[in-house]
C-alpha cells in the first residue's frame, strides 16, 4: 500500500503579512518631499536644496526592511543576521541573508503586481567583466538605478488610510453632504410639509394634504382635493462646494528642522478621496505657491516638492479665484495651508519683489486687495497657518476679518483633523 506523509505547513513571512498595513507605515517616505529648488546658499539659512528624495529600489527595500523591524514582524534569526550575529554555522547565516533580500524582493514585486507602485526603468544587464552579486555588482548598482513611481491606486490608497486614521481620531461622522440653513423637496423627509408649488419635487404627504382636504370640505366622500391642498415634505438642502487647496511650498516647509509639507500633502490626498467617495458633486483643484502659483493635478501631488524659495500668497489667492470663479456650484472655498508670511509679489511688467525680512507692506496691501476680491466674489478663505509668531497671528486675523473666513492655528499632528472637521461641519469656529 502506498502512504504519503503531509508535513505541517509553516507560513512564511510573505503570506502572513499585511500589504497595505505595510504600505500605510510607508506613507511618509512614499510621500517625502525634498527640495525642488536646487542648491542654494542663504547668509542666514545655509547650504540647503541639494539632495534630492531616494527614488531608488534600493531605498525602498532599506525603507521596507525598517517598517518590518518597527512592526516586529522579523522572526528572531533575521534580527541577529541584520545585527551582524553569527549562529556559528556559515551556511546557516548566508542562509538567512538569502531569506531577507528573498523576501524584499518579494515584497516590492507584490506590490508592483496589486498596482501600488511601478517602475521607471528596467534594470541593466551586467556586462562581460562585471559581477552580477557582491558590492561592485551589477545587481546592486541596478537596485540604486532604477527609480519607483507610486501608481494612482497607490496614491488613492494613501488617501484613503489617511482619511480612515483622521475620522478615527475625530470619532464618528456621519456625512454625505453639506448641510446649509435652508430647506427643499426632496425624497428624504427631515421637517415640516410645505405647500406645494411649482417646481417642487413632488414627494407628496398624503397625511397633510387629506388633512387640509377634510378642514376645506368637512367629513364625506368623495373627498374633493384641490390645488391649494397639496402638501409636499421637505428635506434639507444640499448644496455643492467647489474647493481649491492652496499648499505652500516655500523653503520653509521643510527648512527649520520639521518636514510641513508631507503632512500637508496627505491631508490634500485624504480630502481627495473624502470628496470622490462621499461628495461626488464637488470639486477639489490644488494650487501651489512659491515664489509664482501654479495649478497641479491631483495625481502629481504625491511627487510635488518644496520650492522656490518665497511665499507669493498674492498670486495663489488670484490663482485660485480664477478658478474658483470658473465654477458652477452654491459654495466655492479656498484652504490655504502655510506656515509662513507673504514674501514675494508678482508686479505688473512679470518681475518677481521678494523681501524676506518683516512684513513688507507693499506685498501686504496687494494680498489684502486680493482677499477683499475673493469676498467679493463670495468665495470663502480658511486658513491653517503652521507657525505662531506674533506678526503671523496679526496677518491670518487680518485675512480672516476681510473674507469673514476661519483662522486655524494648529500643527502637523492636528492639521488634517481641523480640516476634515471644517469641512464637514461648516461651523463657525477658533482654534488658537
Amino acid at each position: 500500500m502506498r502512504y504519503t506523509t503531509y508535513s505541517r505547513y509553516v507560513a512564511g513571512l510573505l503570506e502572513t503579512l499585511n500589504l497595505q498595513a505595510l504600505l500605510d507605515q510607508l506613507a511618509d517616505f512614499l510621500l517625502q518631499s525634498g527640495f525642488a529648488g536646487g542648491p542654494y546658499s542663504h547668509p542666514f539659512w545655509g547650504e540647503f536644496g541639494e539632495e534630492d528624495p531616494d527614488r531608488s529600489l534600493d531605498a525602498l527595500r532599506h525603507a521596507i526592511l525598517q517598517a518590518l523591524m518597527d512592526s516586529g514582524q522579523l522572526t528572531p534569526e533575521m534580527l541577529g543576521a541584520l545585527r551582524g550575529e553569527s549562529t556559528g554555522d556559515a551556511q546557516k547565516d548566508a542562509e538567512l541573508q538569502k531569506q531577507l533580500a528573498d523576501l524584499l524582493d518579494q515584497i516590492v514585486q507584490k506590490l508592483i503586481e496589486e498596482g501600488y507602485l511601478n517602475l521607471q526603468q528596467a534594470p541593466k544587464m551586467p556586462g562581460a567583466q562585471q559581477p552580477v552579486l557582491g558590492p561592485g555588482g551589477m545587481a546592486k548598482e541596478a537596485a540604486q538605478q532604477v527609480q519607483f513611481n507610486l501608481t494612482d491606486r497607490g496614491i488613492d490608497f494613501l488617501g484613503y488610510r489617511t482619511l480612515k486614521h483622521l475620522l478615527g481620531s475625530i470619532g464618528k461622522s456621519s456625512f454625505g453632504a453639506h448641510d446649509t440653513e435652508h430647506l427643499a423637496t426632496g425624497v428624504e423627509a427631515e421637517a415640516a410639509s410645505k405647500r406645494y408649488e411649482y417646481g417642487d419635487t413632488l414627494n407628496l404627504d398624503v397625511n397633510a394634504t387629506l388633512s387640509h382636504a377634510l378642514k376645506r370640505e368637512g367629513l364625506g366622500v368623495p373627498i374633493n382635493l384641490e390645488y391649494d391642498d397639496l402638501m409636499v415634505h421637505q428635506a434639507e438642502y444640499r448644496s455643492s462646494s467647489a474647493t481649491v487647496l492652496m499648499l505652500d511650498c516655500s523653503h520653509s516647509m521643510i527648512l527649520y528642522g520639521e518636514d510641513r509639507f508631507t503632512p500637508a500633502k496627505k491631508v490634500a490626498l485624504a480630502l481627495t478621496h473624502l470628496i470622490r467617495t462621499q461628495f461626488p458633486g464637488d470639486t477639489l483643484r490644488v494650487v501651489l505657491f512659491h515664489d509664482t502659483a501654479e495649478e497641479i493635478p491631483i495625481g502629481q501631488l504625491a511627487h510635488a516638492q518644496v520650492g522656490p524659495y518665497h511665499t507669493n500668497t498674492t498670486e495663489g489667492l488670484k490663482l485660485a479665484r480664477r478658478i474658483l470663479m470658473g465654477q458652477r456650484k452654491d459654495m466655492r472655498q479656498i484652504i490655504m495651508i502655510t506656515d509662513g508670511k507673504p514674501s514675494a509679489l508678482t508686479q505688473p511688467d512679470g518681475r518677481i519683489y521678494v523681501n524676506s525680512m518683516g512684513l513688507d507692506p507693499h506685498i501686504l496691501q496687494a494680498t489684502y486687495r486680493e482677499v477683499a476680491l475673493c469676498r467679493r466674489s463670495g468665495i470663502l478663505i480658511n486658513t491653517f497657518m503652521l507657525a505662531r509668531d506674533r506678526s503671523l497671528v496679526e496677518f491670518v486675523k487680518k485675512v480672516s476679518a476681510i473674507c469673514r473666513g476661519k483662522a486655524y492655528f494648529t500643527n502637523t499632528m492636528t492639521l488634517g483633523q481641523f480640516i476634515l472637521m471644517d469641512f464637514m461641519r461648516r461651523k463657525t469656529r477658533r482654534v488658537s
